[in-house]
């Protein structure tokens, strides 16, 4: 394919629908690329599906991401297997009253590990969810309120992954000097609109200013008549007949790990932002530091044998999987679209509206569209930077306007696509069904990128 076309919309079309009516989003991405590879050169389908495949898993990012989210897990189930998360969840038991109480402090949780939405999304998730349970909150309402503290705040805090990523592409894009790229990043965060309401539309559903609607409202039916909608089991979770049973809950806080300490959660919580932000806010160097350190904290204390934790930790990885298999998925499917230039093709289809004025709703919109079709938050802007800032600069728009716009959509992308990393990481840490958490949540990021959308043409 020489020359973008609307044909390149079909894939993602695809895609989105199958994930509705399928509710399988490996086997949905998967036909989704078969289907973009026809497309792009249908005499080569196989050999373009395995050469895509593999370029795909040797990329360093990848590389990245399976370590990551293998580490994450392998320490999430070393947190749950030494009593350390239960008694997070016994304190956090004791102070939560009601189901608002106890997603006000799911949201506080999540605004405190503000350094990366991966661990954002699995820690919160992994220790509210029997919380939430308690009182008969859905997982599906959990998984929101995780996924929107996850990138939107990441997004908002200049000591995060997700800063550190961006502002190295303003300083290797000209539109930042060298080692101005945070100070410039920095202009921006008042413009990054979408991040703002998202954060402020779920405070206003756990308070219950806004109430709970569409998909959402019927998964709060289903969780408050004992009968949780296409949830995701754990395997450690104790199995019960009424699996929101409030005695049964308070029973399992009571009973199970009661030797577990607080100091066996907070101190590698703690340890892990601190060697995060310590390494330049490298995850993964975090991640590992991290561990090193816990394997004989927890072995000084004889919680398990060091062959226990090594066993423990292969079985974390095992379940952090289906999370890792959805996101390389999704990386496959965006390179399919990127060889039929869908990015060029939305950009191209909507320049001509591209004026002073018009320039940052204009922006948030097609990025906005890109990563939601694409799932790629981070990837689909290293390829539009470079197009979009120069036409920024040569119309003389507001540039840190524009950079908040590009940051609102790529906030926007990684919470509302249903195959993006955070999303799928929100469902994996809550339990939650993947499908029903971006169906169930889909009505409040429209409802905050609508306002972004208005707000970035008033601004302007």
């Amino acid at each position: 394919m020489s020359e973008p076309t609307a044909l390149s919309l079909v894939p993602p079309a695809v895609v989105l629908v199958l994930a509705i009516v399928l509710r399988r989003p490996i086997l949905s991405l998967m036909i989704g690329t078969l289907v973009g590879l026809a497309l792009y050169d249908s005499a080569n389908i196989l050999t373009n599906f395995t050469t895509t495949s593999l370029s795909v898993m040797a990329d360093e990012t990848i590389g990245w991401l399976i370590l990551v989210c293998g580490g994450f897990g392998a320490l999430i189930v070393l947190l749950v297997k030494t009593g350390g998360s239960m008694a997070f969840g016994r304190l956090a038991f004791k102070l939560a009253k009601g189901p608002k109480s106890s997603l006000l402090m799911a949201f506080i949780l999540g605004v405190i590990i503000f350094i990366d939405d991966y661990l954002n999304a699995l820690t919160v998730g992994s220790t509210m969810k029997r919380v939430t349970d308690k009182f008969k909150v859905s997982r599906e309402m959990l998984a929101y309120v995780v996924d929107s503290t996850a990138a939107p705040i990441c997004v908002l805090i200049p000591l995060s992954t997700w800063a550190v990523f961006f502002s190295g592409l303003l300083v290797d894009n000209g539109i930042a000097g060298e080692g101005q790229g945070i100070a410039v990043y920095m202009q921006a965060i008042p413009y990054m609109l979408y991040a703002w309401f998202a954060v402020a539309i779920v405070l206003l559903v756990i308070l219950g200013v806004i109430p709970a609607f569409g998909p959402m409202k019927k998964a709060q039916l289903a969780a408050e008549q004992g009968r949780p909608a296409k949830r995701q089991i754990d395997r450690d979770e104790i199995q019960i007949s009424n699996e929101y049973g409030l005695k049964a809950i308070e029973d399992e806080f009571k009973n199970a790990d009661k030797g577990g300490k607080l100091h066996n959660f907070f101190v590698p919580i703690a340890l892990l932002v601190g060697f995060t932000v310590y390494f330049d806010i490298d995850v993964l160097k975090g991640l590992t530091a991290t561990l090193a350190i816990m394997l004989p904290y927890y072995g000084v204390q004889k919680l398990m044998s060091l062959s226990e934790m090594m066993e423990q930790m292969i079985d974390g990885f095992k379940n952090m999987l289906p999370a890792i298999g959805t996101v390389i998925a999704a990386f496959i499917f965006k390179d399919v679209c990127d060889k039929l230039m869908l990015p060029e093709f939305v950009i191209g289809s909507l320049s001509p509206y591209m004026t002073p004025q018009l320039l940052p709703a204009v922006v948030f919109l097609t990025m906005s569209l890109l990563a939601f079709t694409t799932g790629s938050s981070w990837g689909i802007f290293a390829v539009s930077i470079p197009i979009v800032m120069p036409l920024a600069q040569a119309v003389d728009a507001n540039i840190a306007l524009v950079i908040g716009a590009l940051l609102s959509a790529s906030s926007f992308g990684s919470q509302a696509c249903f195959y993006s990393d955070s999303t799928v990481l929100a469902a994996q840490g809550t339990g939650c069904n993947l499908v029903s958490h971006a169906v169930t949540q889909l009505p409040y990021t429209l409802m905050a990128s609508t306002m972004a959308f208005v707000g970035f043409l008033i601004l302007a």
